[in-house]
Order: C-alpha cells, then sequence, then structure tokens
C-alpha cells in the first residue's frame, strides 16, 4: 500500500475512560518522534468504511488526556456484515494515503482487525474494554475506573442500606466476565458477588443475607449483568442483536433482589449502575497504562510489525499477535471466586 508516511486511528465497541489518553500519545509520538502525519477515523470501524476523517494534529490532543469517552466517537459497526467492507476500507486506506492503522478496542474492534491484518490491511491493534475480559494482556484500561467507580457506588449505598435495614443488588457491567463484580465487590466489602463465569444458587445467596441480617446489618450483593441463576436464563433488556451478534443484558439486578425480598422476607432493593461505570474521567493508572499503550503501538508501526496487538505482561508493554488477542476471552477462575467466598454472609 503506498502512503507518504500518515497513520490512521480509529476506536470501536463501547467507549470507556483512557481512550483518549491513546489517541493523543499515538498523536504526539508519530509526530515528534517519527514524523508521521495522524488521521483519525470517526465513529468506528465505519470511518474507513465511509471515509469518515478528521485530522490529529498537536493541538488537537492537547486537553483531552483527562477527558473520558472518545474524541473520536464509536460505533459497533462490523465491516464483515457490509457489502465489499473489507475493499471499502483499503480503498479508504489507499484513498487517505494511510500507511498503517492502529485500531483501538476490544473483542470485536480487534476481531475485526485480526481478520483485516489476515487480507493484508497493516494494522496494530490496542486492547480497550473495561471488562478486562481480553486475553493477552494481564489488564486493559478502563477496567480500573469502572472498579473504581463500582466500589464507590458500592460505599455510598451501603449507608443508606444499614438506614433502611434493606438489602441492596448492586448490578455492575461483566457479559461474559465478572471481573468488575469480583473486583469492586472485594473492595466494597461486598457480602455476596456473583459473575457469569459460574451459575448461582439464589437458596444459597438467601442464606448468606439471611446471616447478614441476622448479625444486625444489611447485605450489599454485586452481581455481573451477565450472572445465570442455577436453572435460569441470561436476563435480557431486549432480544435484539448488534452488528456482532450481541444481546443487550441488564435486569439480572432487578431479579434478584424481588427474589430476595419474597424469599427471606426482607426488604430489598436494586441498583443497576450501567454506562456511569464507563462515563467520565480516567483513572491515573488508567491514564498512564493508555498512554503507555499509544506509544508502544505507535513503535509497533513504525517498525512494520503489524498483525500485533500491545499488551501488558507484569509491568511490562509488549507485543502479541492479534490472533492470540482475540482466541478467547479471560475469564474469571473459579478459585478467584472461592476465594473470595470466606468473606460472603
Amino acid at each position: 500500500m503506498s502512503g507518504t508516511g500518515r497513520v490512521g486511528v480509529l476506536t470501536g465497541g463501547g467507549d470507556c475512560p483512557g481512550l483518549n489518553a491513546v489517541i493523543r500519545a499515538v498523536t504526539r509520538k508519530a509526530i515528534e518522534v517519527h514524523g508521521k502525519e495522524v488521521v483519525g477515523f470517526r465513529n468506528g470501524w465505519r470511518g474507513p468504511l465511509e471515509g469518515l476523517t478528521t485530522p490529529l494534529d498537536l493541538d488537537a490532543v492537547e486537553n483531552v488526556l483527562d477527558r473520558g469517552g472518545t474524541v473520536l466517537g464509536s460505533s459497533r459497526t462490523n465491516p464483515y456484515k457490509e457489502s465489499d467492507g473489507v475493499e471499502r476500507i483499503k480503498r479508504t486506506l489507499e484513498e487517505n494515503r494511510v500507511d498503517a492503522l492502529i485500531a483501538i478496542g476490544g473483542e470485536d474492534t480487534l476481531g475485526v482487525a485480526h481478520g483485516l491484518a489476515g487480507e493484508g490491511v497493516p494494522v496494530v491493534g490496542v486492547p480497550k474494554t473495561i471488562d478486562n475480559d481480553l486475553d493477552a494482556t494481564d489488564y486493559t484500561f478502563g477496567f480500573d475506573t469502572a472498579v473504581h467507580i463500582a466500589t464507590e457506588a458500592v460505599d455510598r449505598l451501603r449507608t443508606t442500606a444499614e438506614s433502611h435495614h434493606r438489602a441492596l443488588v448492586v448490578e455492575v457491567m461483566g457479559r461474559h466476565a465478572g471481573w468488575i463484580a469480583l473486583h469492586s465487590g472485594l473492595a466494597g466489602g461486598a457480602n455476596v458477588i456473583l459473575g457469569p463465569e459460574q451459575r448461582f444458587s439464589v437458596d444459597r445467596v438467601c442464606d448468606w443475607v439471611t446471616r447478614r441480617f441476622e448479625r444486625q446489618y444489611a447485605p450489599i450483593i454485586v452481581v455481573a449483568e451477565g450472572a445465570i441463576p442455577e436453572g435460569g436464563a441470561e436476563v435480557l433488556q431486549t432480544g435484539e442483536r448488534d452488528a456482532f451478534g450481541h444481546v443487550r443484558l441488564g435486569g439480572v439486578g432487578t431479579w434478584l433482589a424481588e427474589e430476595l425480598a419474597q424469599r427471606t422476607g426482607n426488604e430489598s432493593r436494586a441498583v443497576v449502575l450501567g454506562h456511569t461505570q464507563r462515563g467520565g474521567t480516567p483513572t491515573a493508572y488508567d491514564r498512564v497504562l493508555a498512554t503507555r499503550f499509544g506509544l508502544h503501538a505507535m513503535d509497533a508501526v513504525a517498525e512494520g510489525d503489524h498483525g500485533r496487538m500491545v499488551a501488558l505482561r507484569g509491568t511490562d508493554i509488549v507485543r502479541v499477535s492479534l490472533e492470540a488477542a482475540t482466541a478467547q476471552l479471560k475469564t474469571v477462575p473459579p478459585h478467584r471466586y472461592t476465594e473470595a467466598q470466606a468473606l460472603f454472609g
């Protein structure tokens, strides 16, 4: 692919704190270290599909480090569901003289990147998901912020739960992985933590709740949106599927609160944190991690090391293949829930 030293950047999937830090790091290193121009593609994969571009220069990224969301916009567009999607992307990159593309996203966005890399598109991935469920990296940026927000919510809800002698069920994000539930539950001192990896017994949850009330304390239950009761199914907001085949989850917290009230006779309430977990200012940890990912992604582009994703291993930033990064989800292992159960009830 011919070009004049231009690099493309896009952000796909759900927004999360830290995306702008990546964009800033990529842009600054591209311009100031590698002498390359940067082109932003707007609204995820829709950008290169439809030629939606915006220039990224030093002024454009001057004050974005602490901003949540993404200045490039996002979408859940899947090029492989579009007519001639791959060829349209190749044509857009050619027309904009883009030598390589940096795709910032989660399993779906990077799954597309992996497919495009196999078809000759020079692409480098940056892992983004608040669920922390991307394989081949220890942590993804956005996760720490989401856990911080959820933990603060648990702290605040505890005082009202104690004041009114209620059980409070806090529903957090986590479609297939319960990392946010586990970490925020542990940090917030939750009395029960429920994730998607293993079905939960409502009777056992009732026992933990009852024990808590017997000690004259109000229980806090943290449940991931994808958690499933024994003999039950996922609770859906809608049966519609997005371009990557995902249904919209939500409602298990309300369902569980009603079950607890009926079975234990104690008043119960549900709070769904929803999009508040991925909005607003990123934590210092996420700003640093996102910045490091952006710097190293730009180095991979400069070295022509395409078809790779930057990843965190320990405290080092390494490169892994996009294939390895998207082969499977990183879920919470059973022993982590077993470890936490010593604190339940």
